[in-house]
This record gives structure tokens, C-alpha cells and sequence, in this order.
């Protein structure tokens, strides 16, 4: 058995009982099905950066890629809920409205409400994380005479983290994403036993390190960090703009796909090294992934297993971080 370990580029989401995987061969996902089978199935993934090299430049990557793991996350997320049964209603559960609206619309309902829900919840985002932190701010700086005006990068984005924080601790309480979270430690388990170069068995995936510092929990808490410094300067820079909430908003906005494509970099920076400076910055994200992710049983962990086997080669070596 080699103990070598590896930085690979192998990487995943949770899903509906459920994980998905990318690696040197595609992206692939295993889902545990109604009747206790793991279905393991590849899927097609055209990435913009290998047809045009512009969307392959540092920063720029960072962008695209968090665009299309969005696209591709929504897309499977989907996929297992149908595999796992989710979708199965039966209809003697549903009202004579349900039923119509059912029988009428089918599919496209579902496509309707699933739009709704996805602008509905970048709304929601806007106003918890962009909208609420300067508001309160310019109302607290009101209150204090300007006493607190050097500090308004640092205490929006503090707000920020508070608001994180405090939502993933309320969603982590539900059922269904607690669920959810045991899938997302599987998967960091399997990635984890897998770079050190353990052999893919339940009991080895169930002693491995369930916190990554590549996971998405830990790119959000680099964003939000990385913000507070560089709107921090910013509103240096730019004092009329700050005080102005509505193109303090819009300056926000503006800089936003900036800011996660340096972030993208650092991640992948922090993948490939282990110095104090990416500890220190990484340490809150893998933190927080002690809310995000949960110890899995050996029935999900045997999910986390099927979907990384499906994208890794034969040597750890071919799979590590270029």
C-alpha cells in the first residue's frame, strides 16, 4: 500500500443521495437508487476553456469555472433527485389542483417553479450579502458621526460572515441537508483517502480527514475575506462612492468576478501547498466545513467511493494538480 501523498485536481459536490465527480476522465456521478443500488453514470462536459485560450487565463478561468460548476451543479443536483426517487410523488398525496396543474404542465411546472426558485434565491442572496451589510453600516456610521467610516470594509464583511455563518447553522438542522452534508463528507473523505494514497475501501475512507481546503465552503470564506481587504482599499480610494449606497452596490457588483477570480487562484494555490500563509487563510473555511459537511455512514461513504473510482486513473501520480 503507498502512503505517497498527492495534490490531485480531483474535485465533487454533494448531491441527492448522491455525489458527483471530476477528474482526468470527466465528470461522473453515483447516486444511491430507491431500491439500494448505486447508480454510477459519466456525463458530458465541454469546458469554455478548451475552446478558446482567453477563458483559460488566470482570474479569467476562475470566473468561467464557477459559472459553469453553477450550470453543472444545478444540472445534477437535478439528475439525483430523479435517479434517487425524490421526484416520485404519489398521487394520492396530491390535491385535485396539484393533480391538474400535474397532468397540464408536467415537466414544464417543474422548469417554471425551479426558474422561479433560482432567481427568487439570487435575490435572496443579494439582499443578505450585498444589500443588508451596507445598510446597516451607513445607518451605524449615521448613528456614530462618521466615527466608523475607515472601517466600513471590514465591518460589511464581517456582517457578511455573521449572516454565513448563522444561515448554514440554521440550514444544517434540516433533515434533508443534513443528508446532504453526510454526502459532502464522503466526498472530502474519498478525495482525502485517496491523495494519501490509501487504497478506496470503507474503512479507509471512514479514518480519512473529512475537511478540504479545496472545497466550496472554503473558496466562499476566501472570497469573503479577500473582499473585506479589497473594499477596504477601495473605499479608501473612492470615499464619495462608499458613502453613496447605491454605487457603493453597484461598485460591489462591478468587482465581485474579480474577486473570485483571484480567489480561484489562491484555491488552487492552497491545493498544491501546505505553507502558513494559505493555513492561516484556509483555517476559517475548513472550520466552517464542520457545519457543511458531517461524518457519513458506510452506505453513503460506498457512494463517495463508486463516483471517485469513476474519474481517477490508475496513478495518483496522473491525477495531481498541474
Amino acid at each position: 500500500m503507498s502512503k505517497k501523498t498527492h495534490k490531485t485536481s480531483v474535485g465533487g459536490q454533494a448531491l441527492i443521495e448522491g455525489v458527483m465527480m471530476q477528474g482526468p476522465k470527466g465528470m461522473a456521478t453515483s447516486v444511491r437508487k430507491p431500491d439500494g443500488d448505486i447508480l454510477t453514470e459519466y456525463h458530458s462536459v465541454k469546458h469554455l476553456k478548451d475552446k478558446c485560450k482567453f477563458f483559460g487565463i488566470p482570474v479569467i478561468r476562475g470566473i468561467v469555472s464557477f459559472v459553469e460548476s453553477m450550470i453543472s451543479g444545478y444540472k445534477t443536483l437535478m439528475y439525483s433527485a430523479e435517479v434517487s426517487g425524490m421526484e416520485d410523488v404519489d398521487e394520492q398525496e396530491l390535491s385535485k389542483f396539484e393533480k391538474w396543474l400535474n397532468d397540464k404542465f408536467g415537466e414544464k411546472l417543474v422548469s417554471v417553479v425551479a426558474a422561479i426558485g433560482s432567481v427568487l434565491g439570487i435575490v435572496l442572496a443579494f439582499l443578505l450579502f450585498m444589500y443588508f451589510p451596507v445598510l446597516v453600516f451607513n445607518k451605524a456610521n449615521e448613528w456614530s458621526g462618521g466615527a466608523i467610516t475607515n472601517f466600513q470594509g471590514l465591518i460589511e464583511g464581517s456582517l457578511k460572515i455573521i449572516i454565513f455563518v448563522i444561515y448554514i447553522a440554521a440550514v444544517s438542522r434540516m433533515k434533508d441537508i443534513r443528508r446532504v452534508f453526510m454526502y459532502h463528507g464522503a466526498e472530502h473523505k474519498s478525495i482525502s483517502c485517496y491523495e494519501a494514497g490509501l487504497d478506496l475501501t470503507v474503512e479507509n475512507v471512514r479514518k480519512s480527514c473529512r475537511f478540504h481546503p479545496r472545497c466550496g465552503t472554503s473558496f466562499i470564506f476566501v472570497v469573503l475575506i479577500f473582499s473585506i481587504i479589497f473594499y477596504t482599499v477601495i473605499a479608501k480610494i473612492f470615499p464619495a462612492i462608499a458613502a453613496q449606497t447605491v454605487l457603493w452596490l453597484i461598485l460591489k457588483l462591478a468587482f465581485l468576478p474579480v474577486i473570485m477570480g483571484l480567489c480561484y487562484e489562491f484555491i488552487r494555490y492552497a491545493g498544491r501547498h501546505d505553507n502558513l500563509f494559505v493555513k492561516i487563510v484556509s483555517a476559517p473555511g475548513l472550520w466552517m466545513q464542520r457545519l457543511t459537511t458531517k461524518e457519513p455512514t458506510d452506505d453513503i461513504i460506498e457512494v463517495g467511493i463508486a463516483s471517485i473510482k469513476a474519474v481517477i486513473t490508475d496513478n495518483p501520480e496522473d491525477d495531481e494538480i498541474k
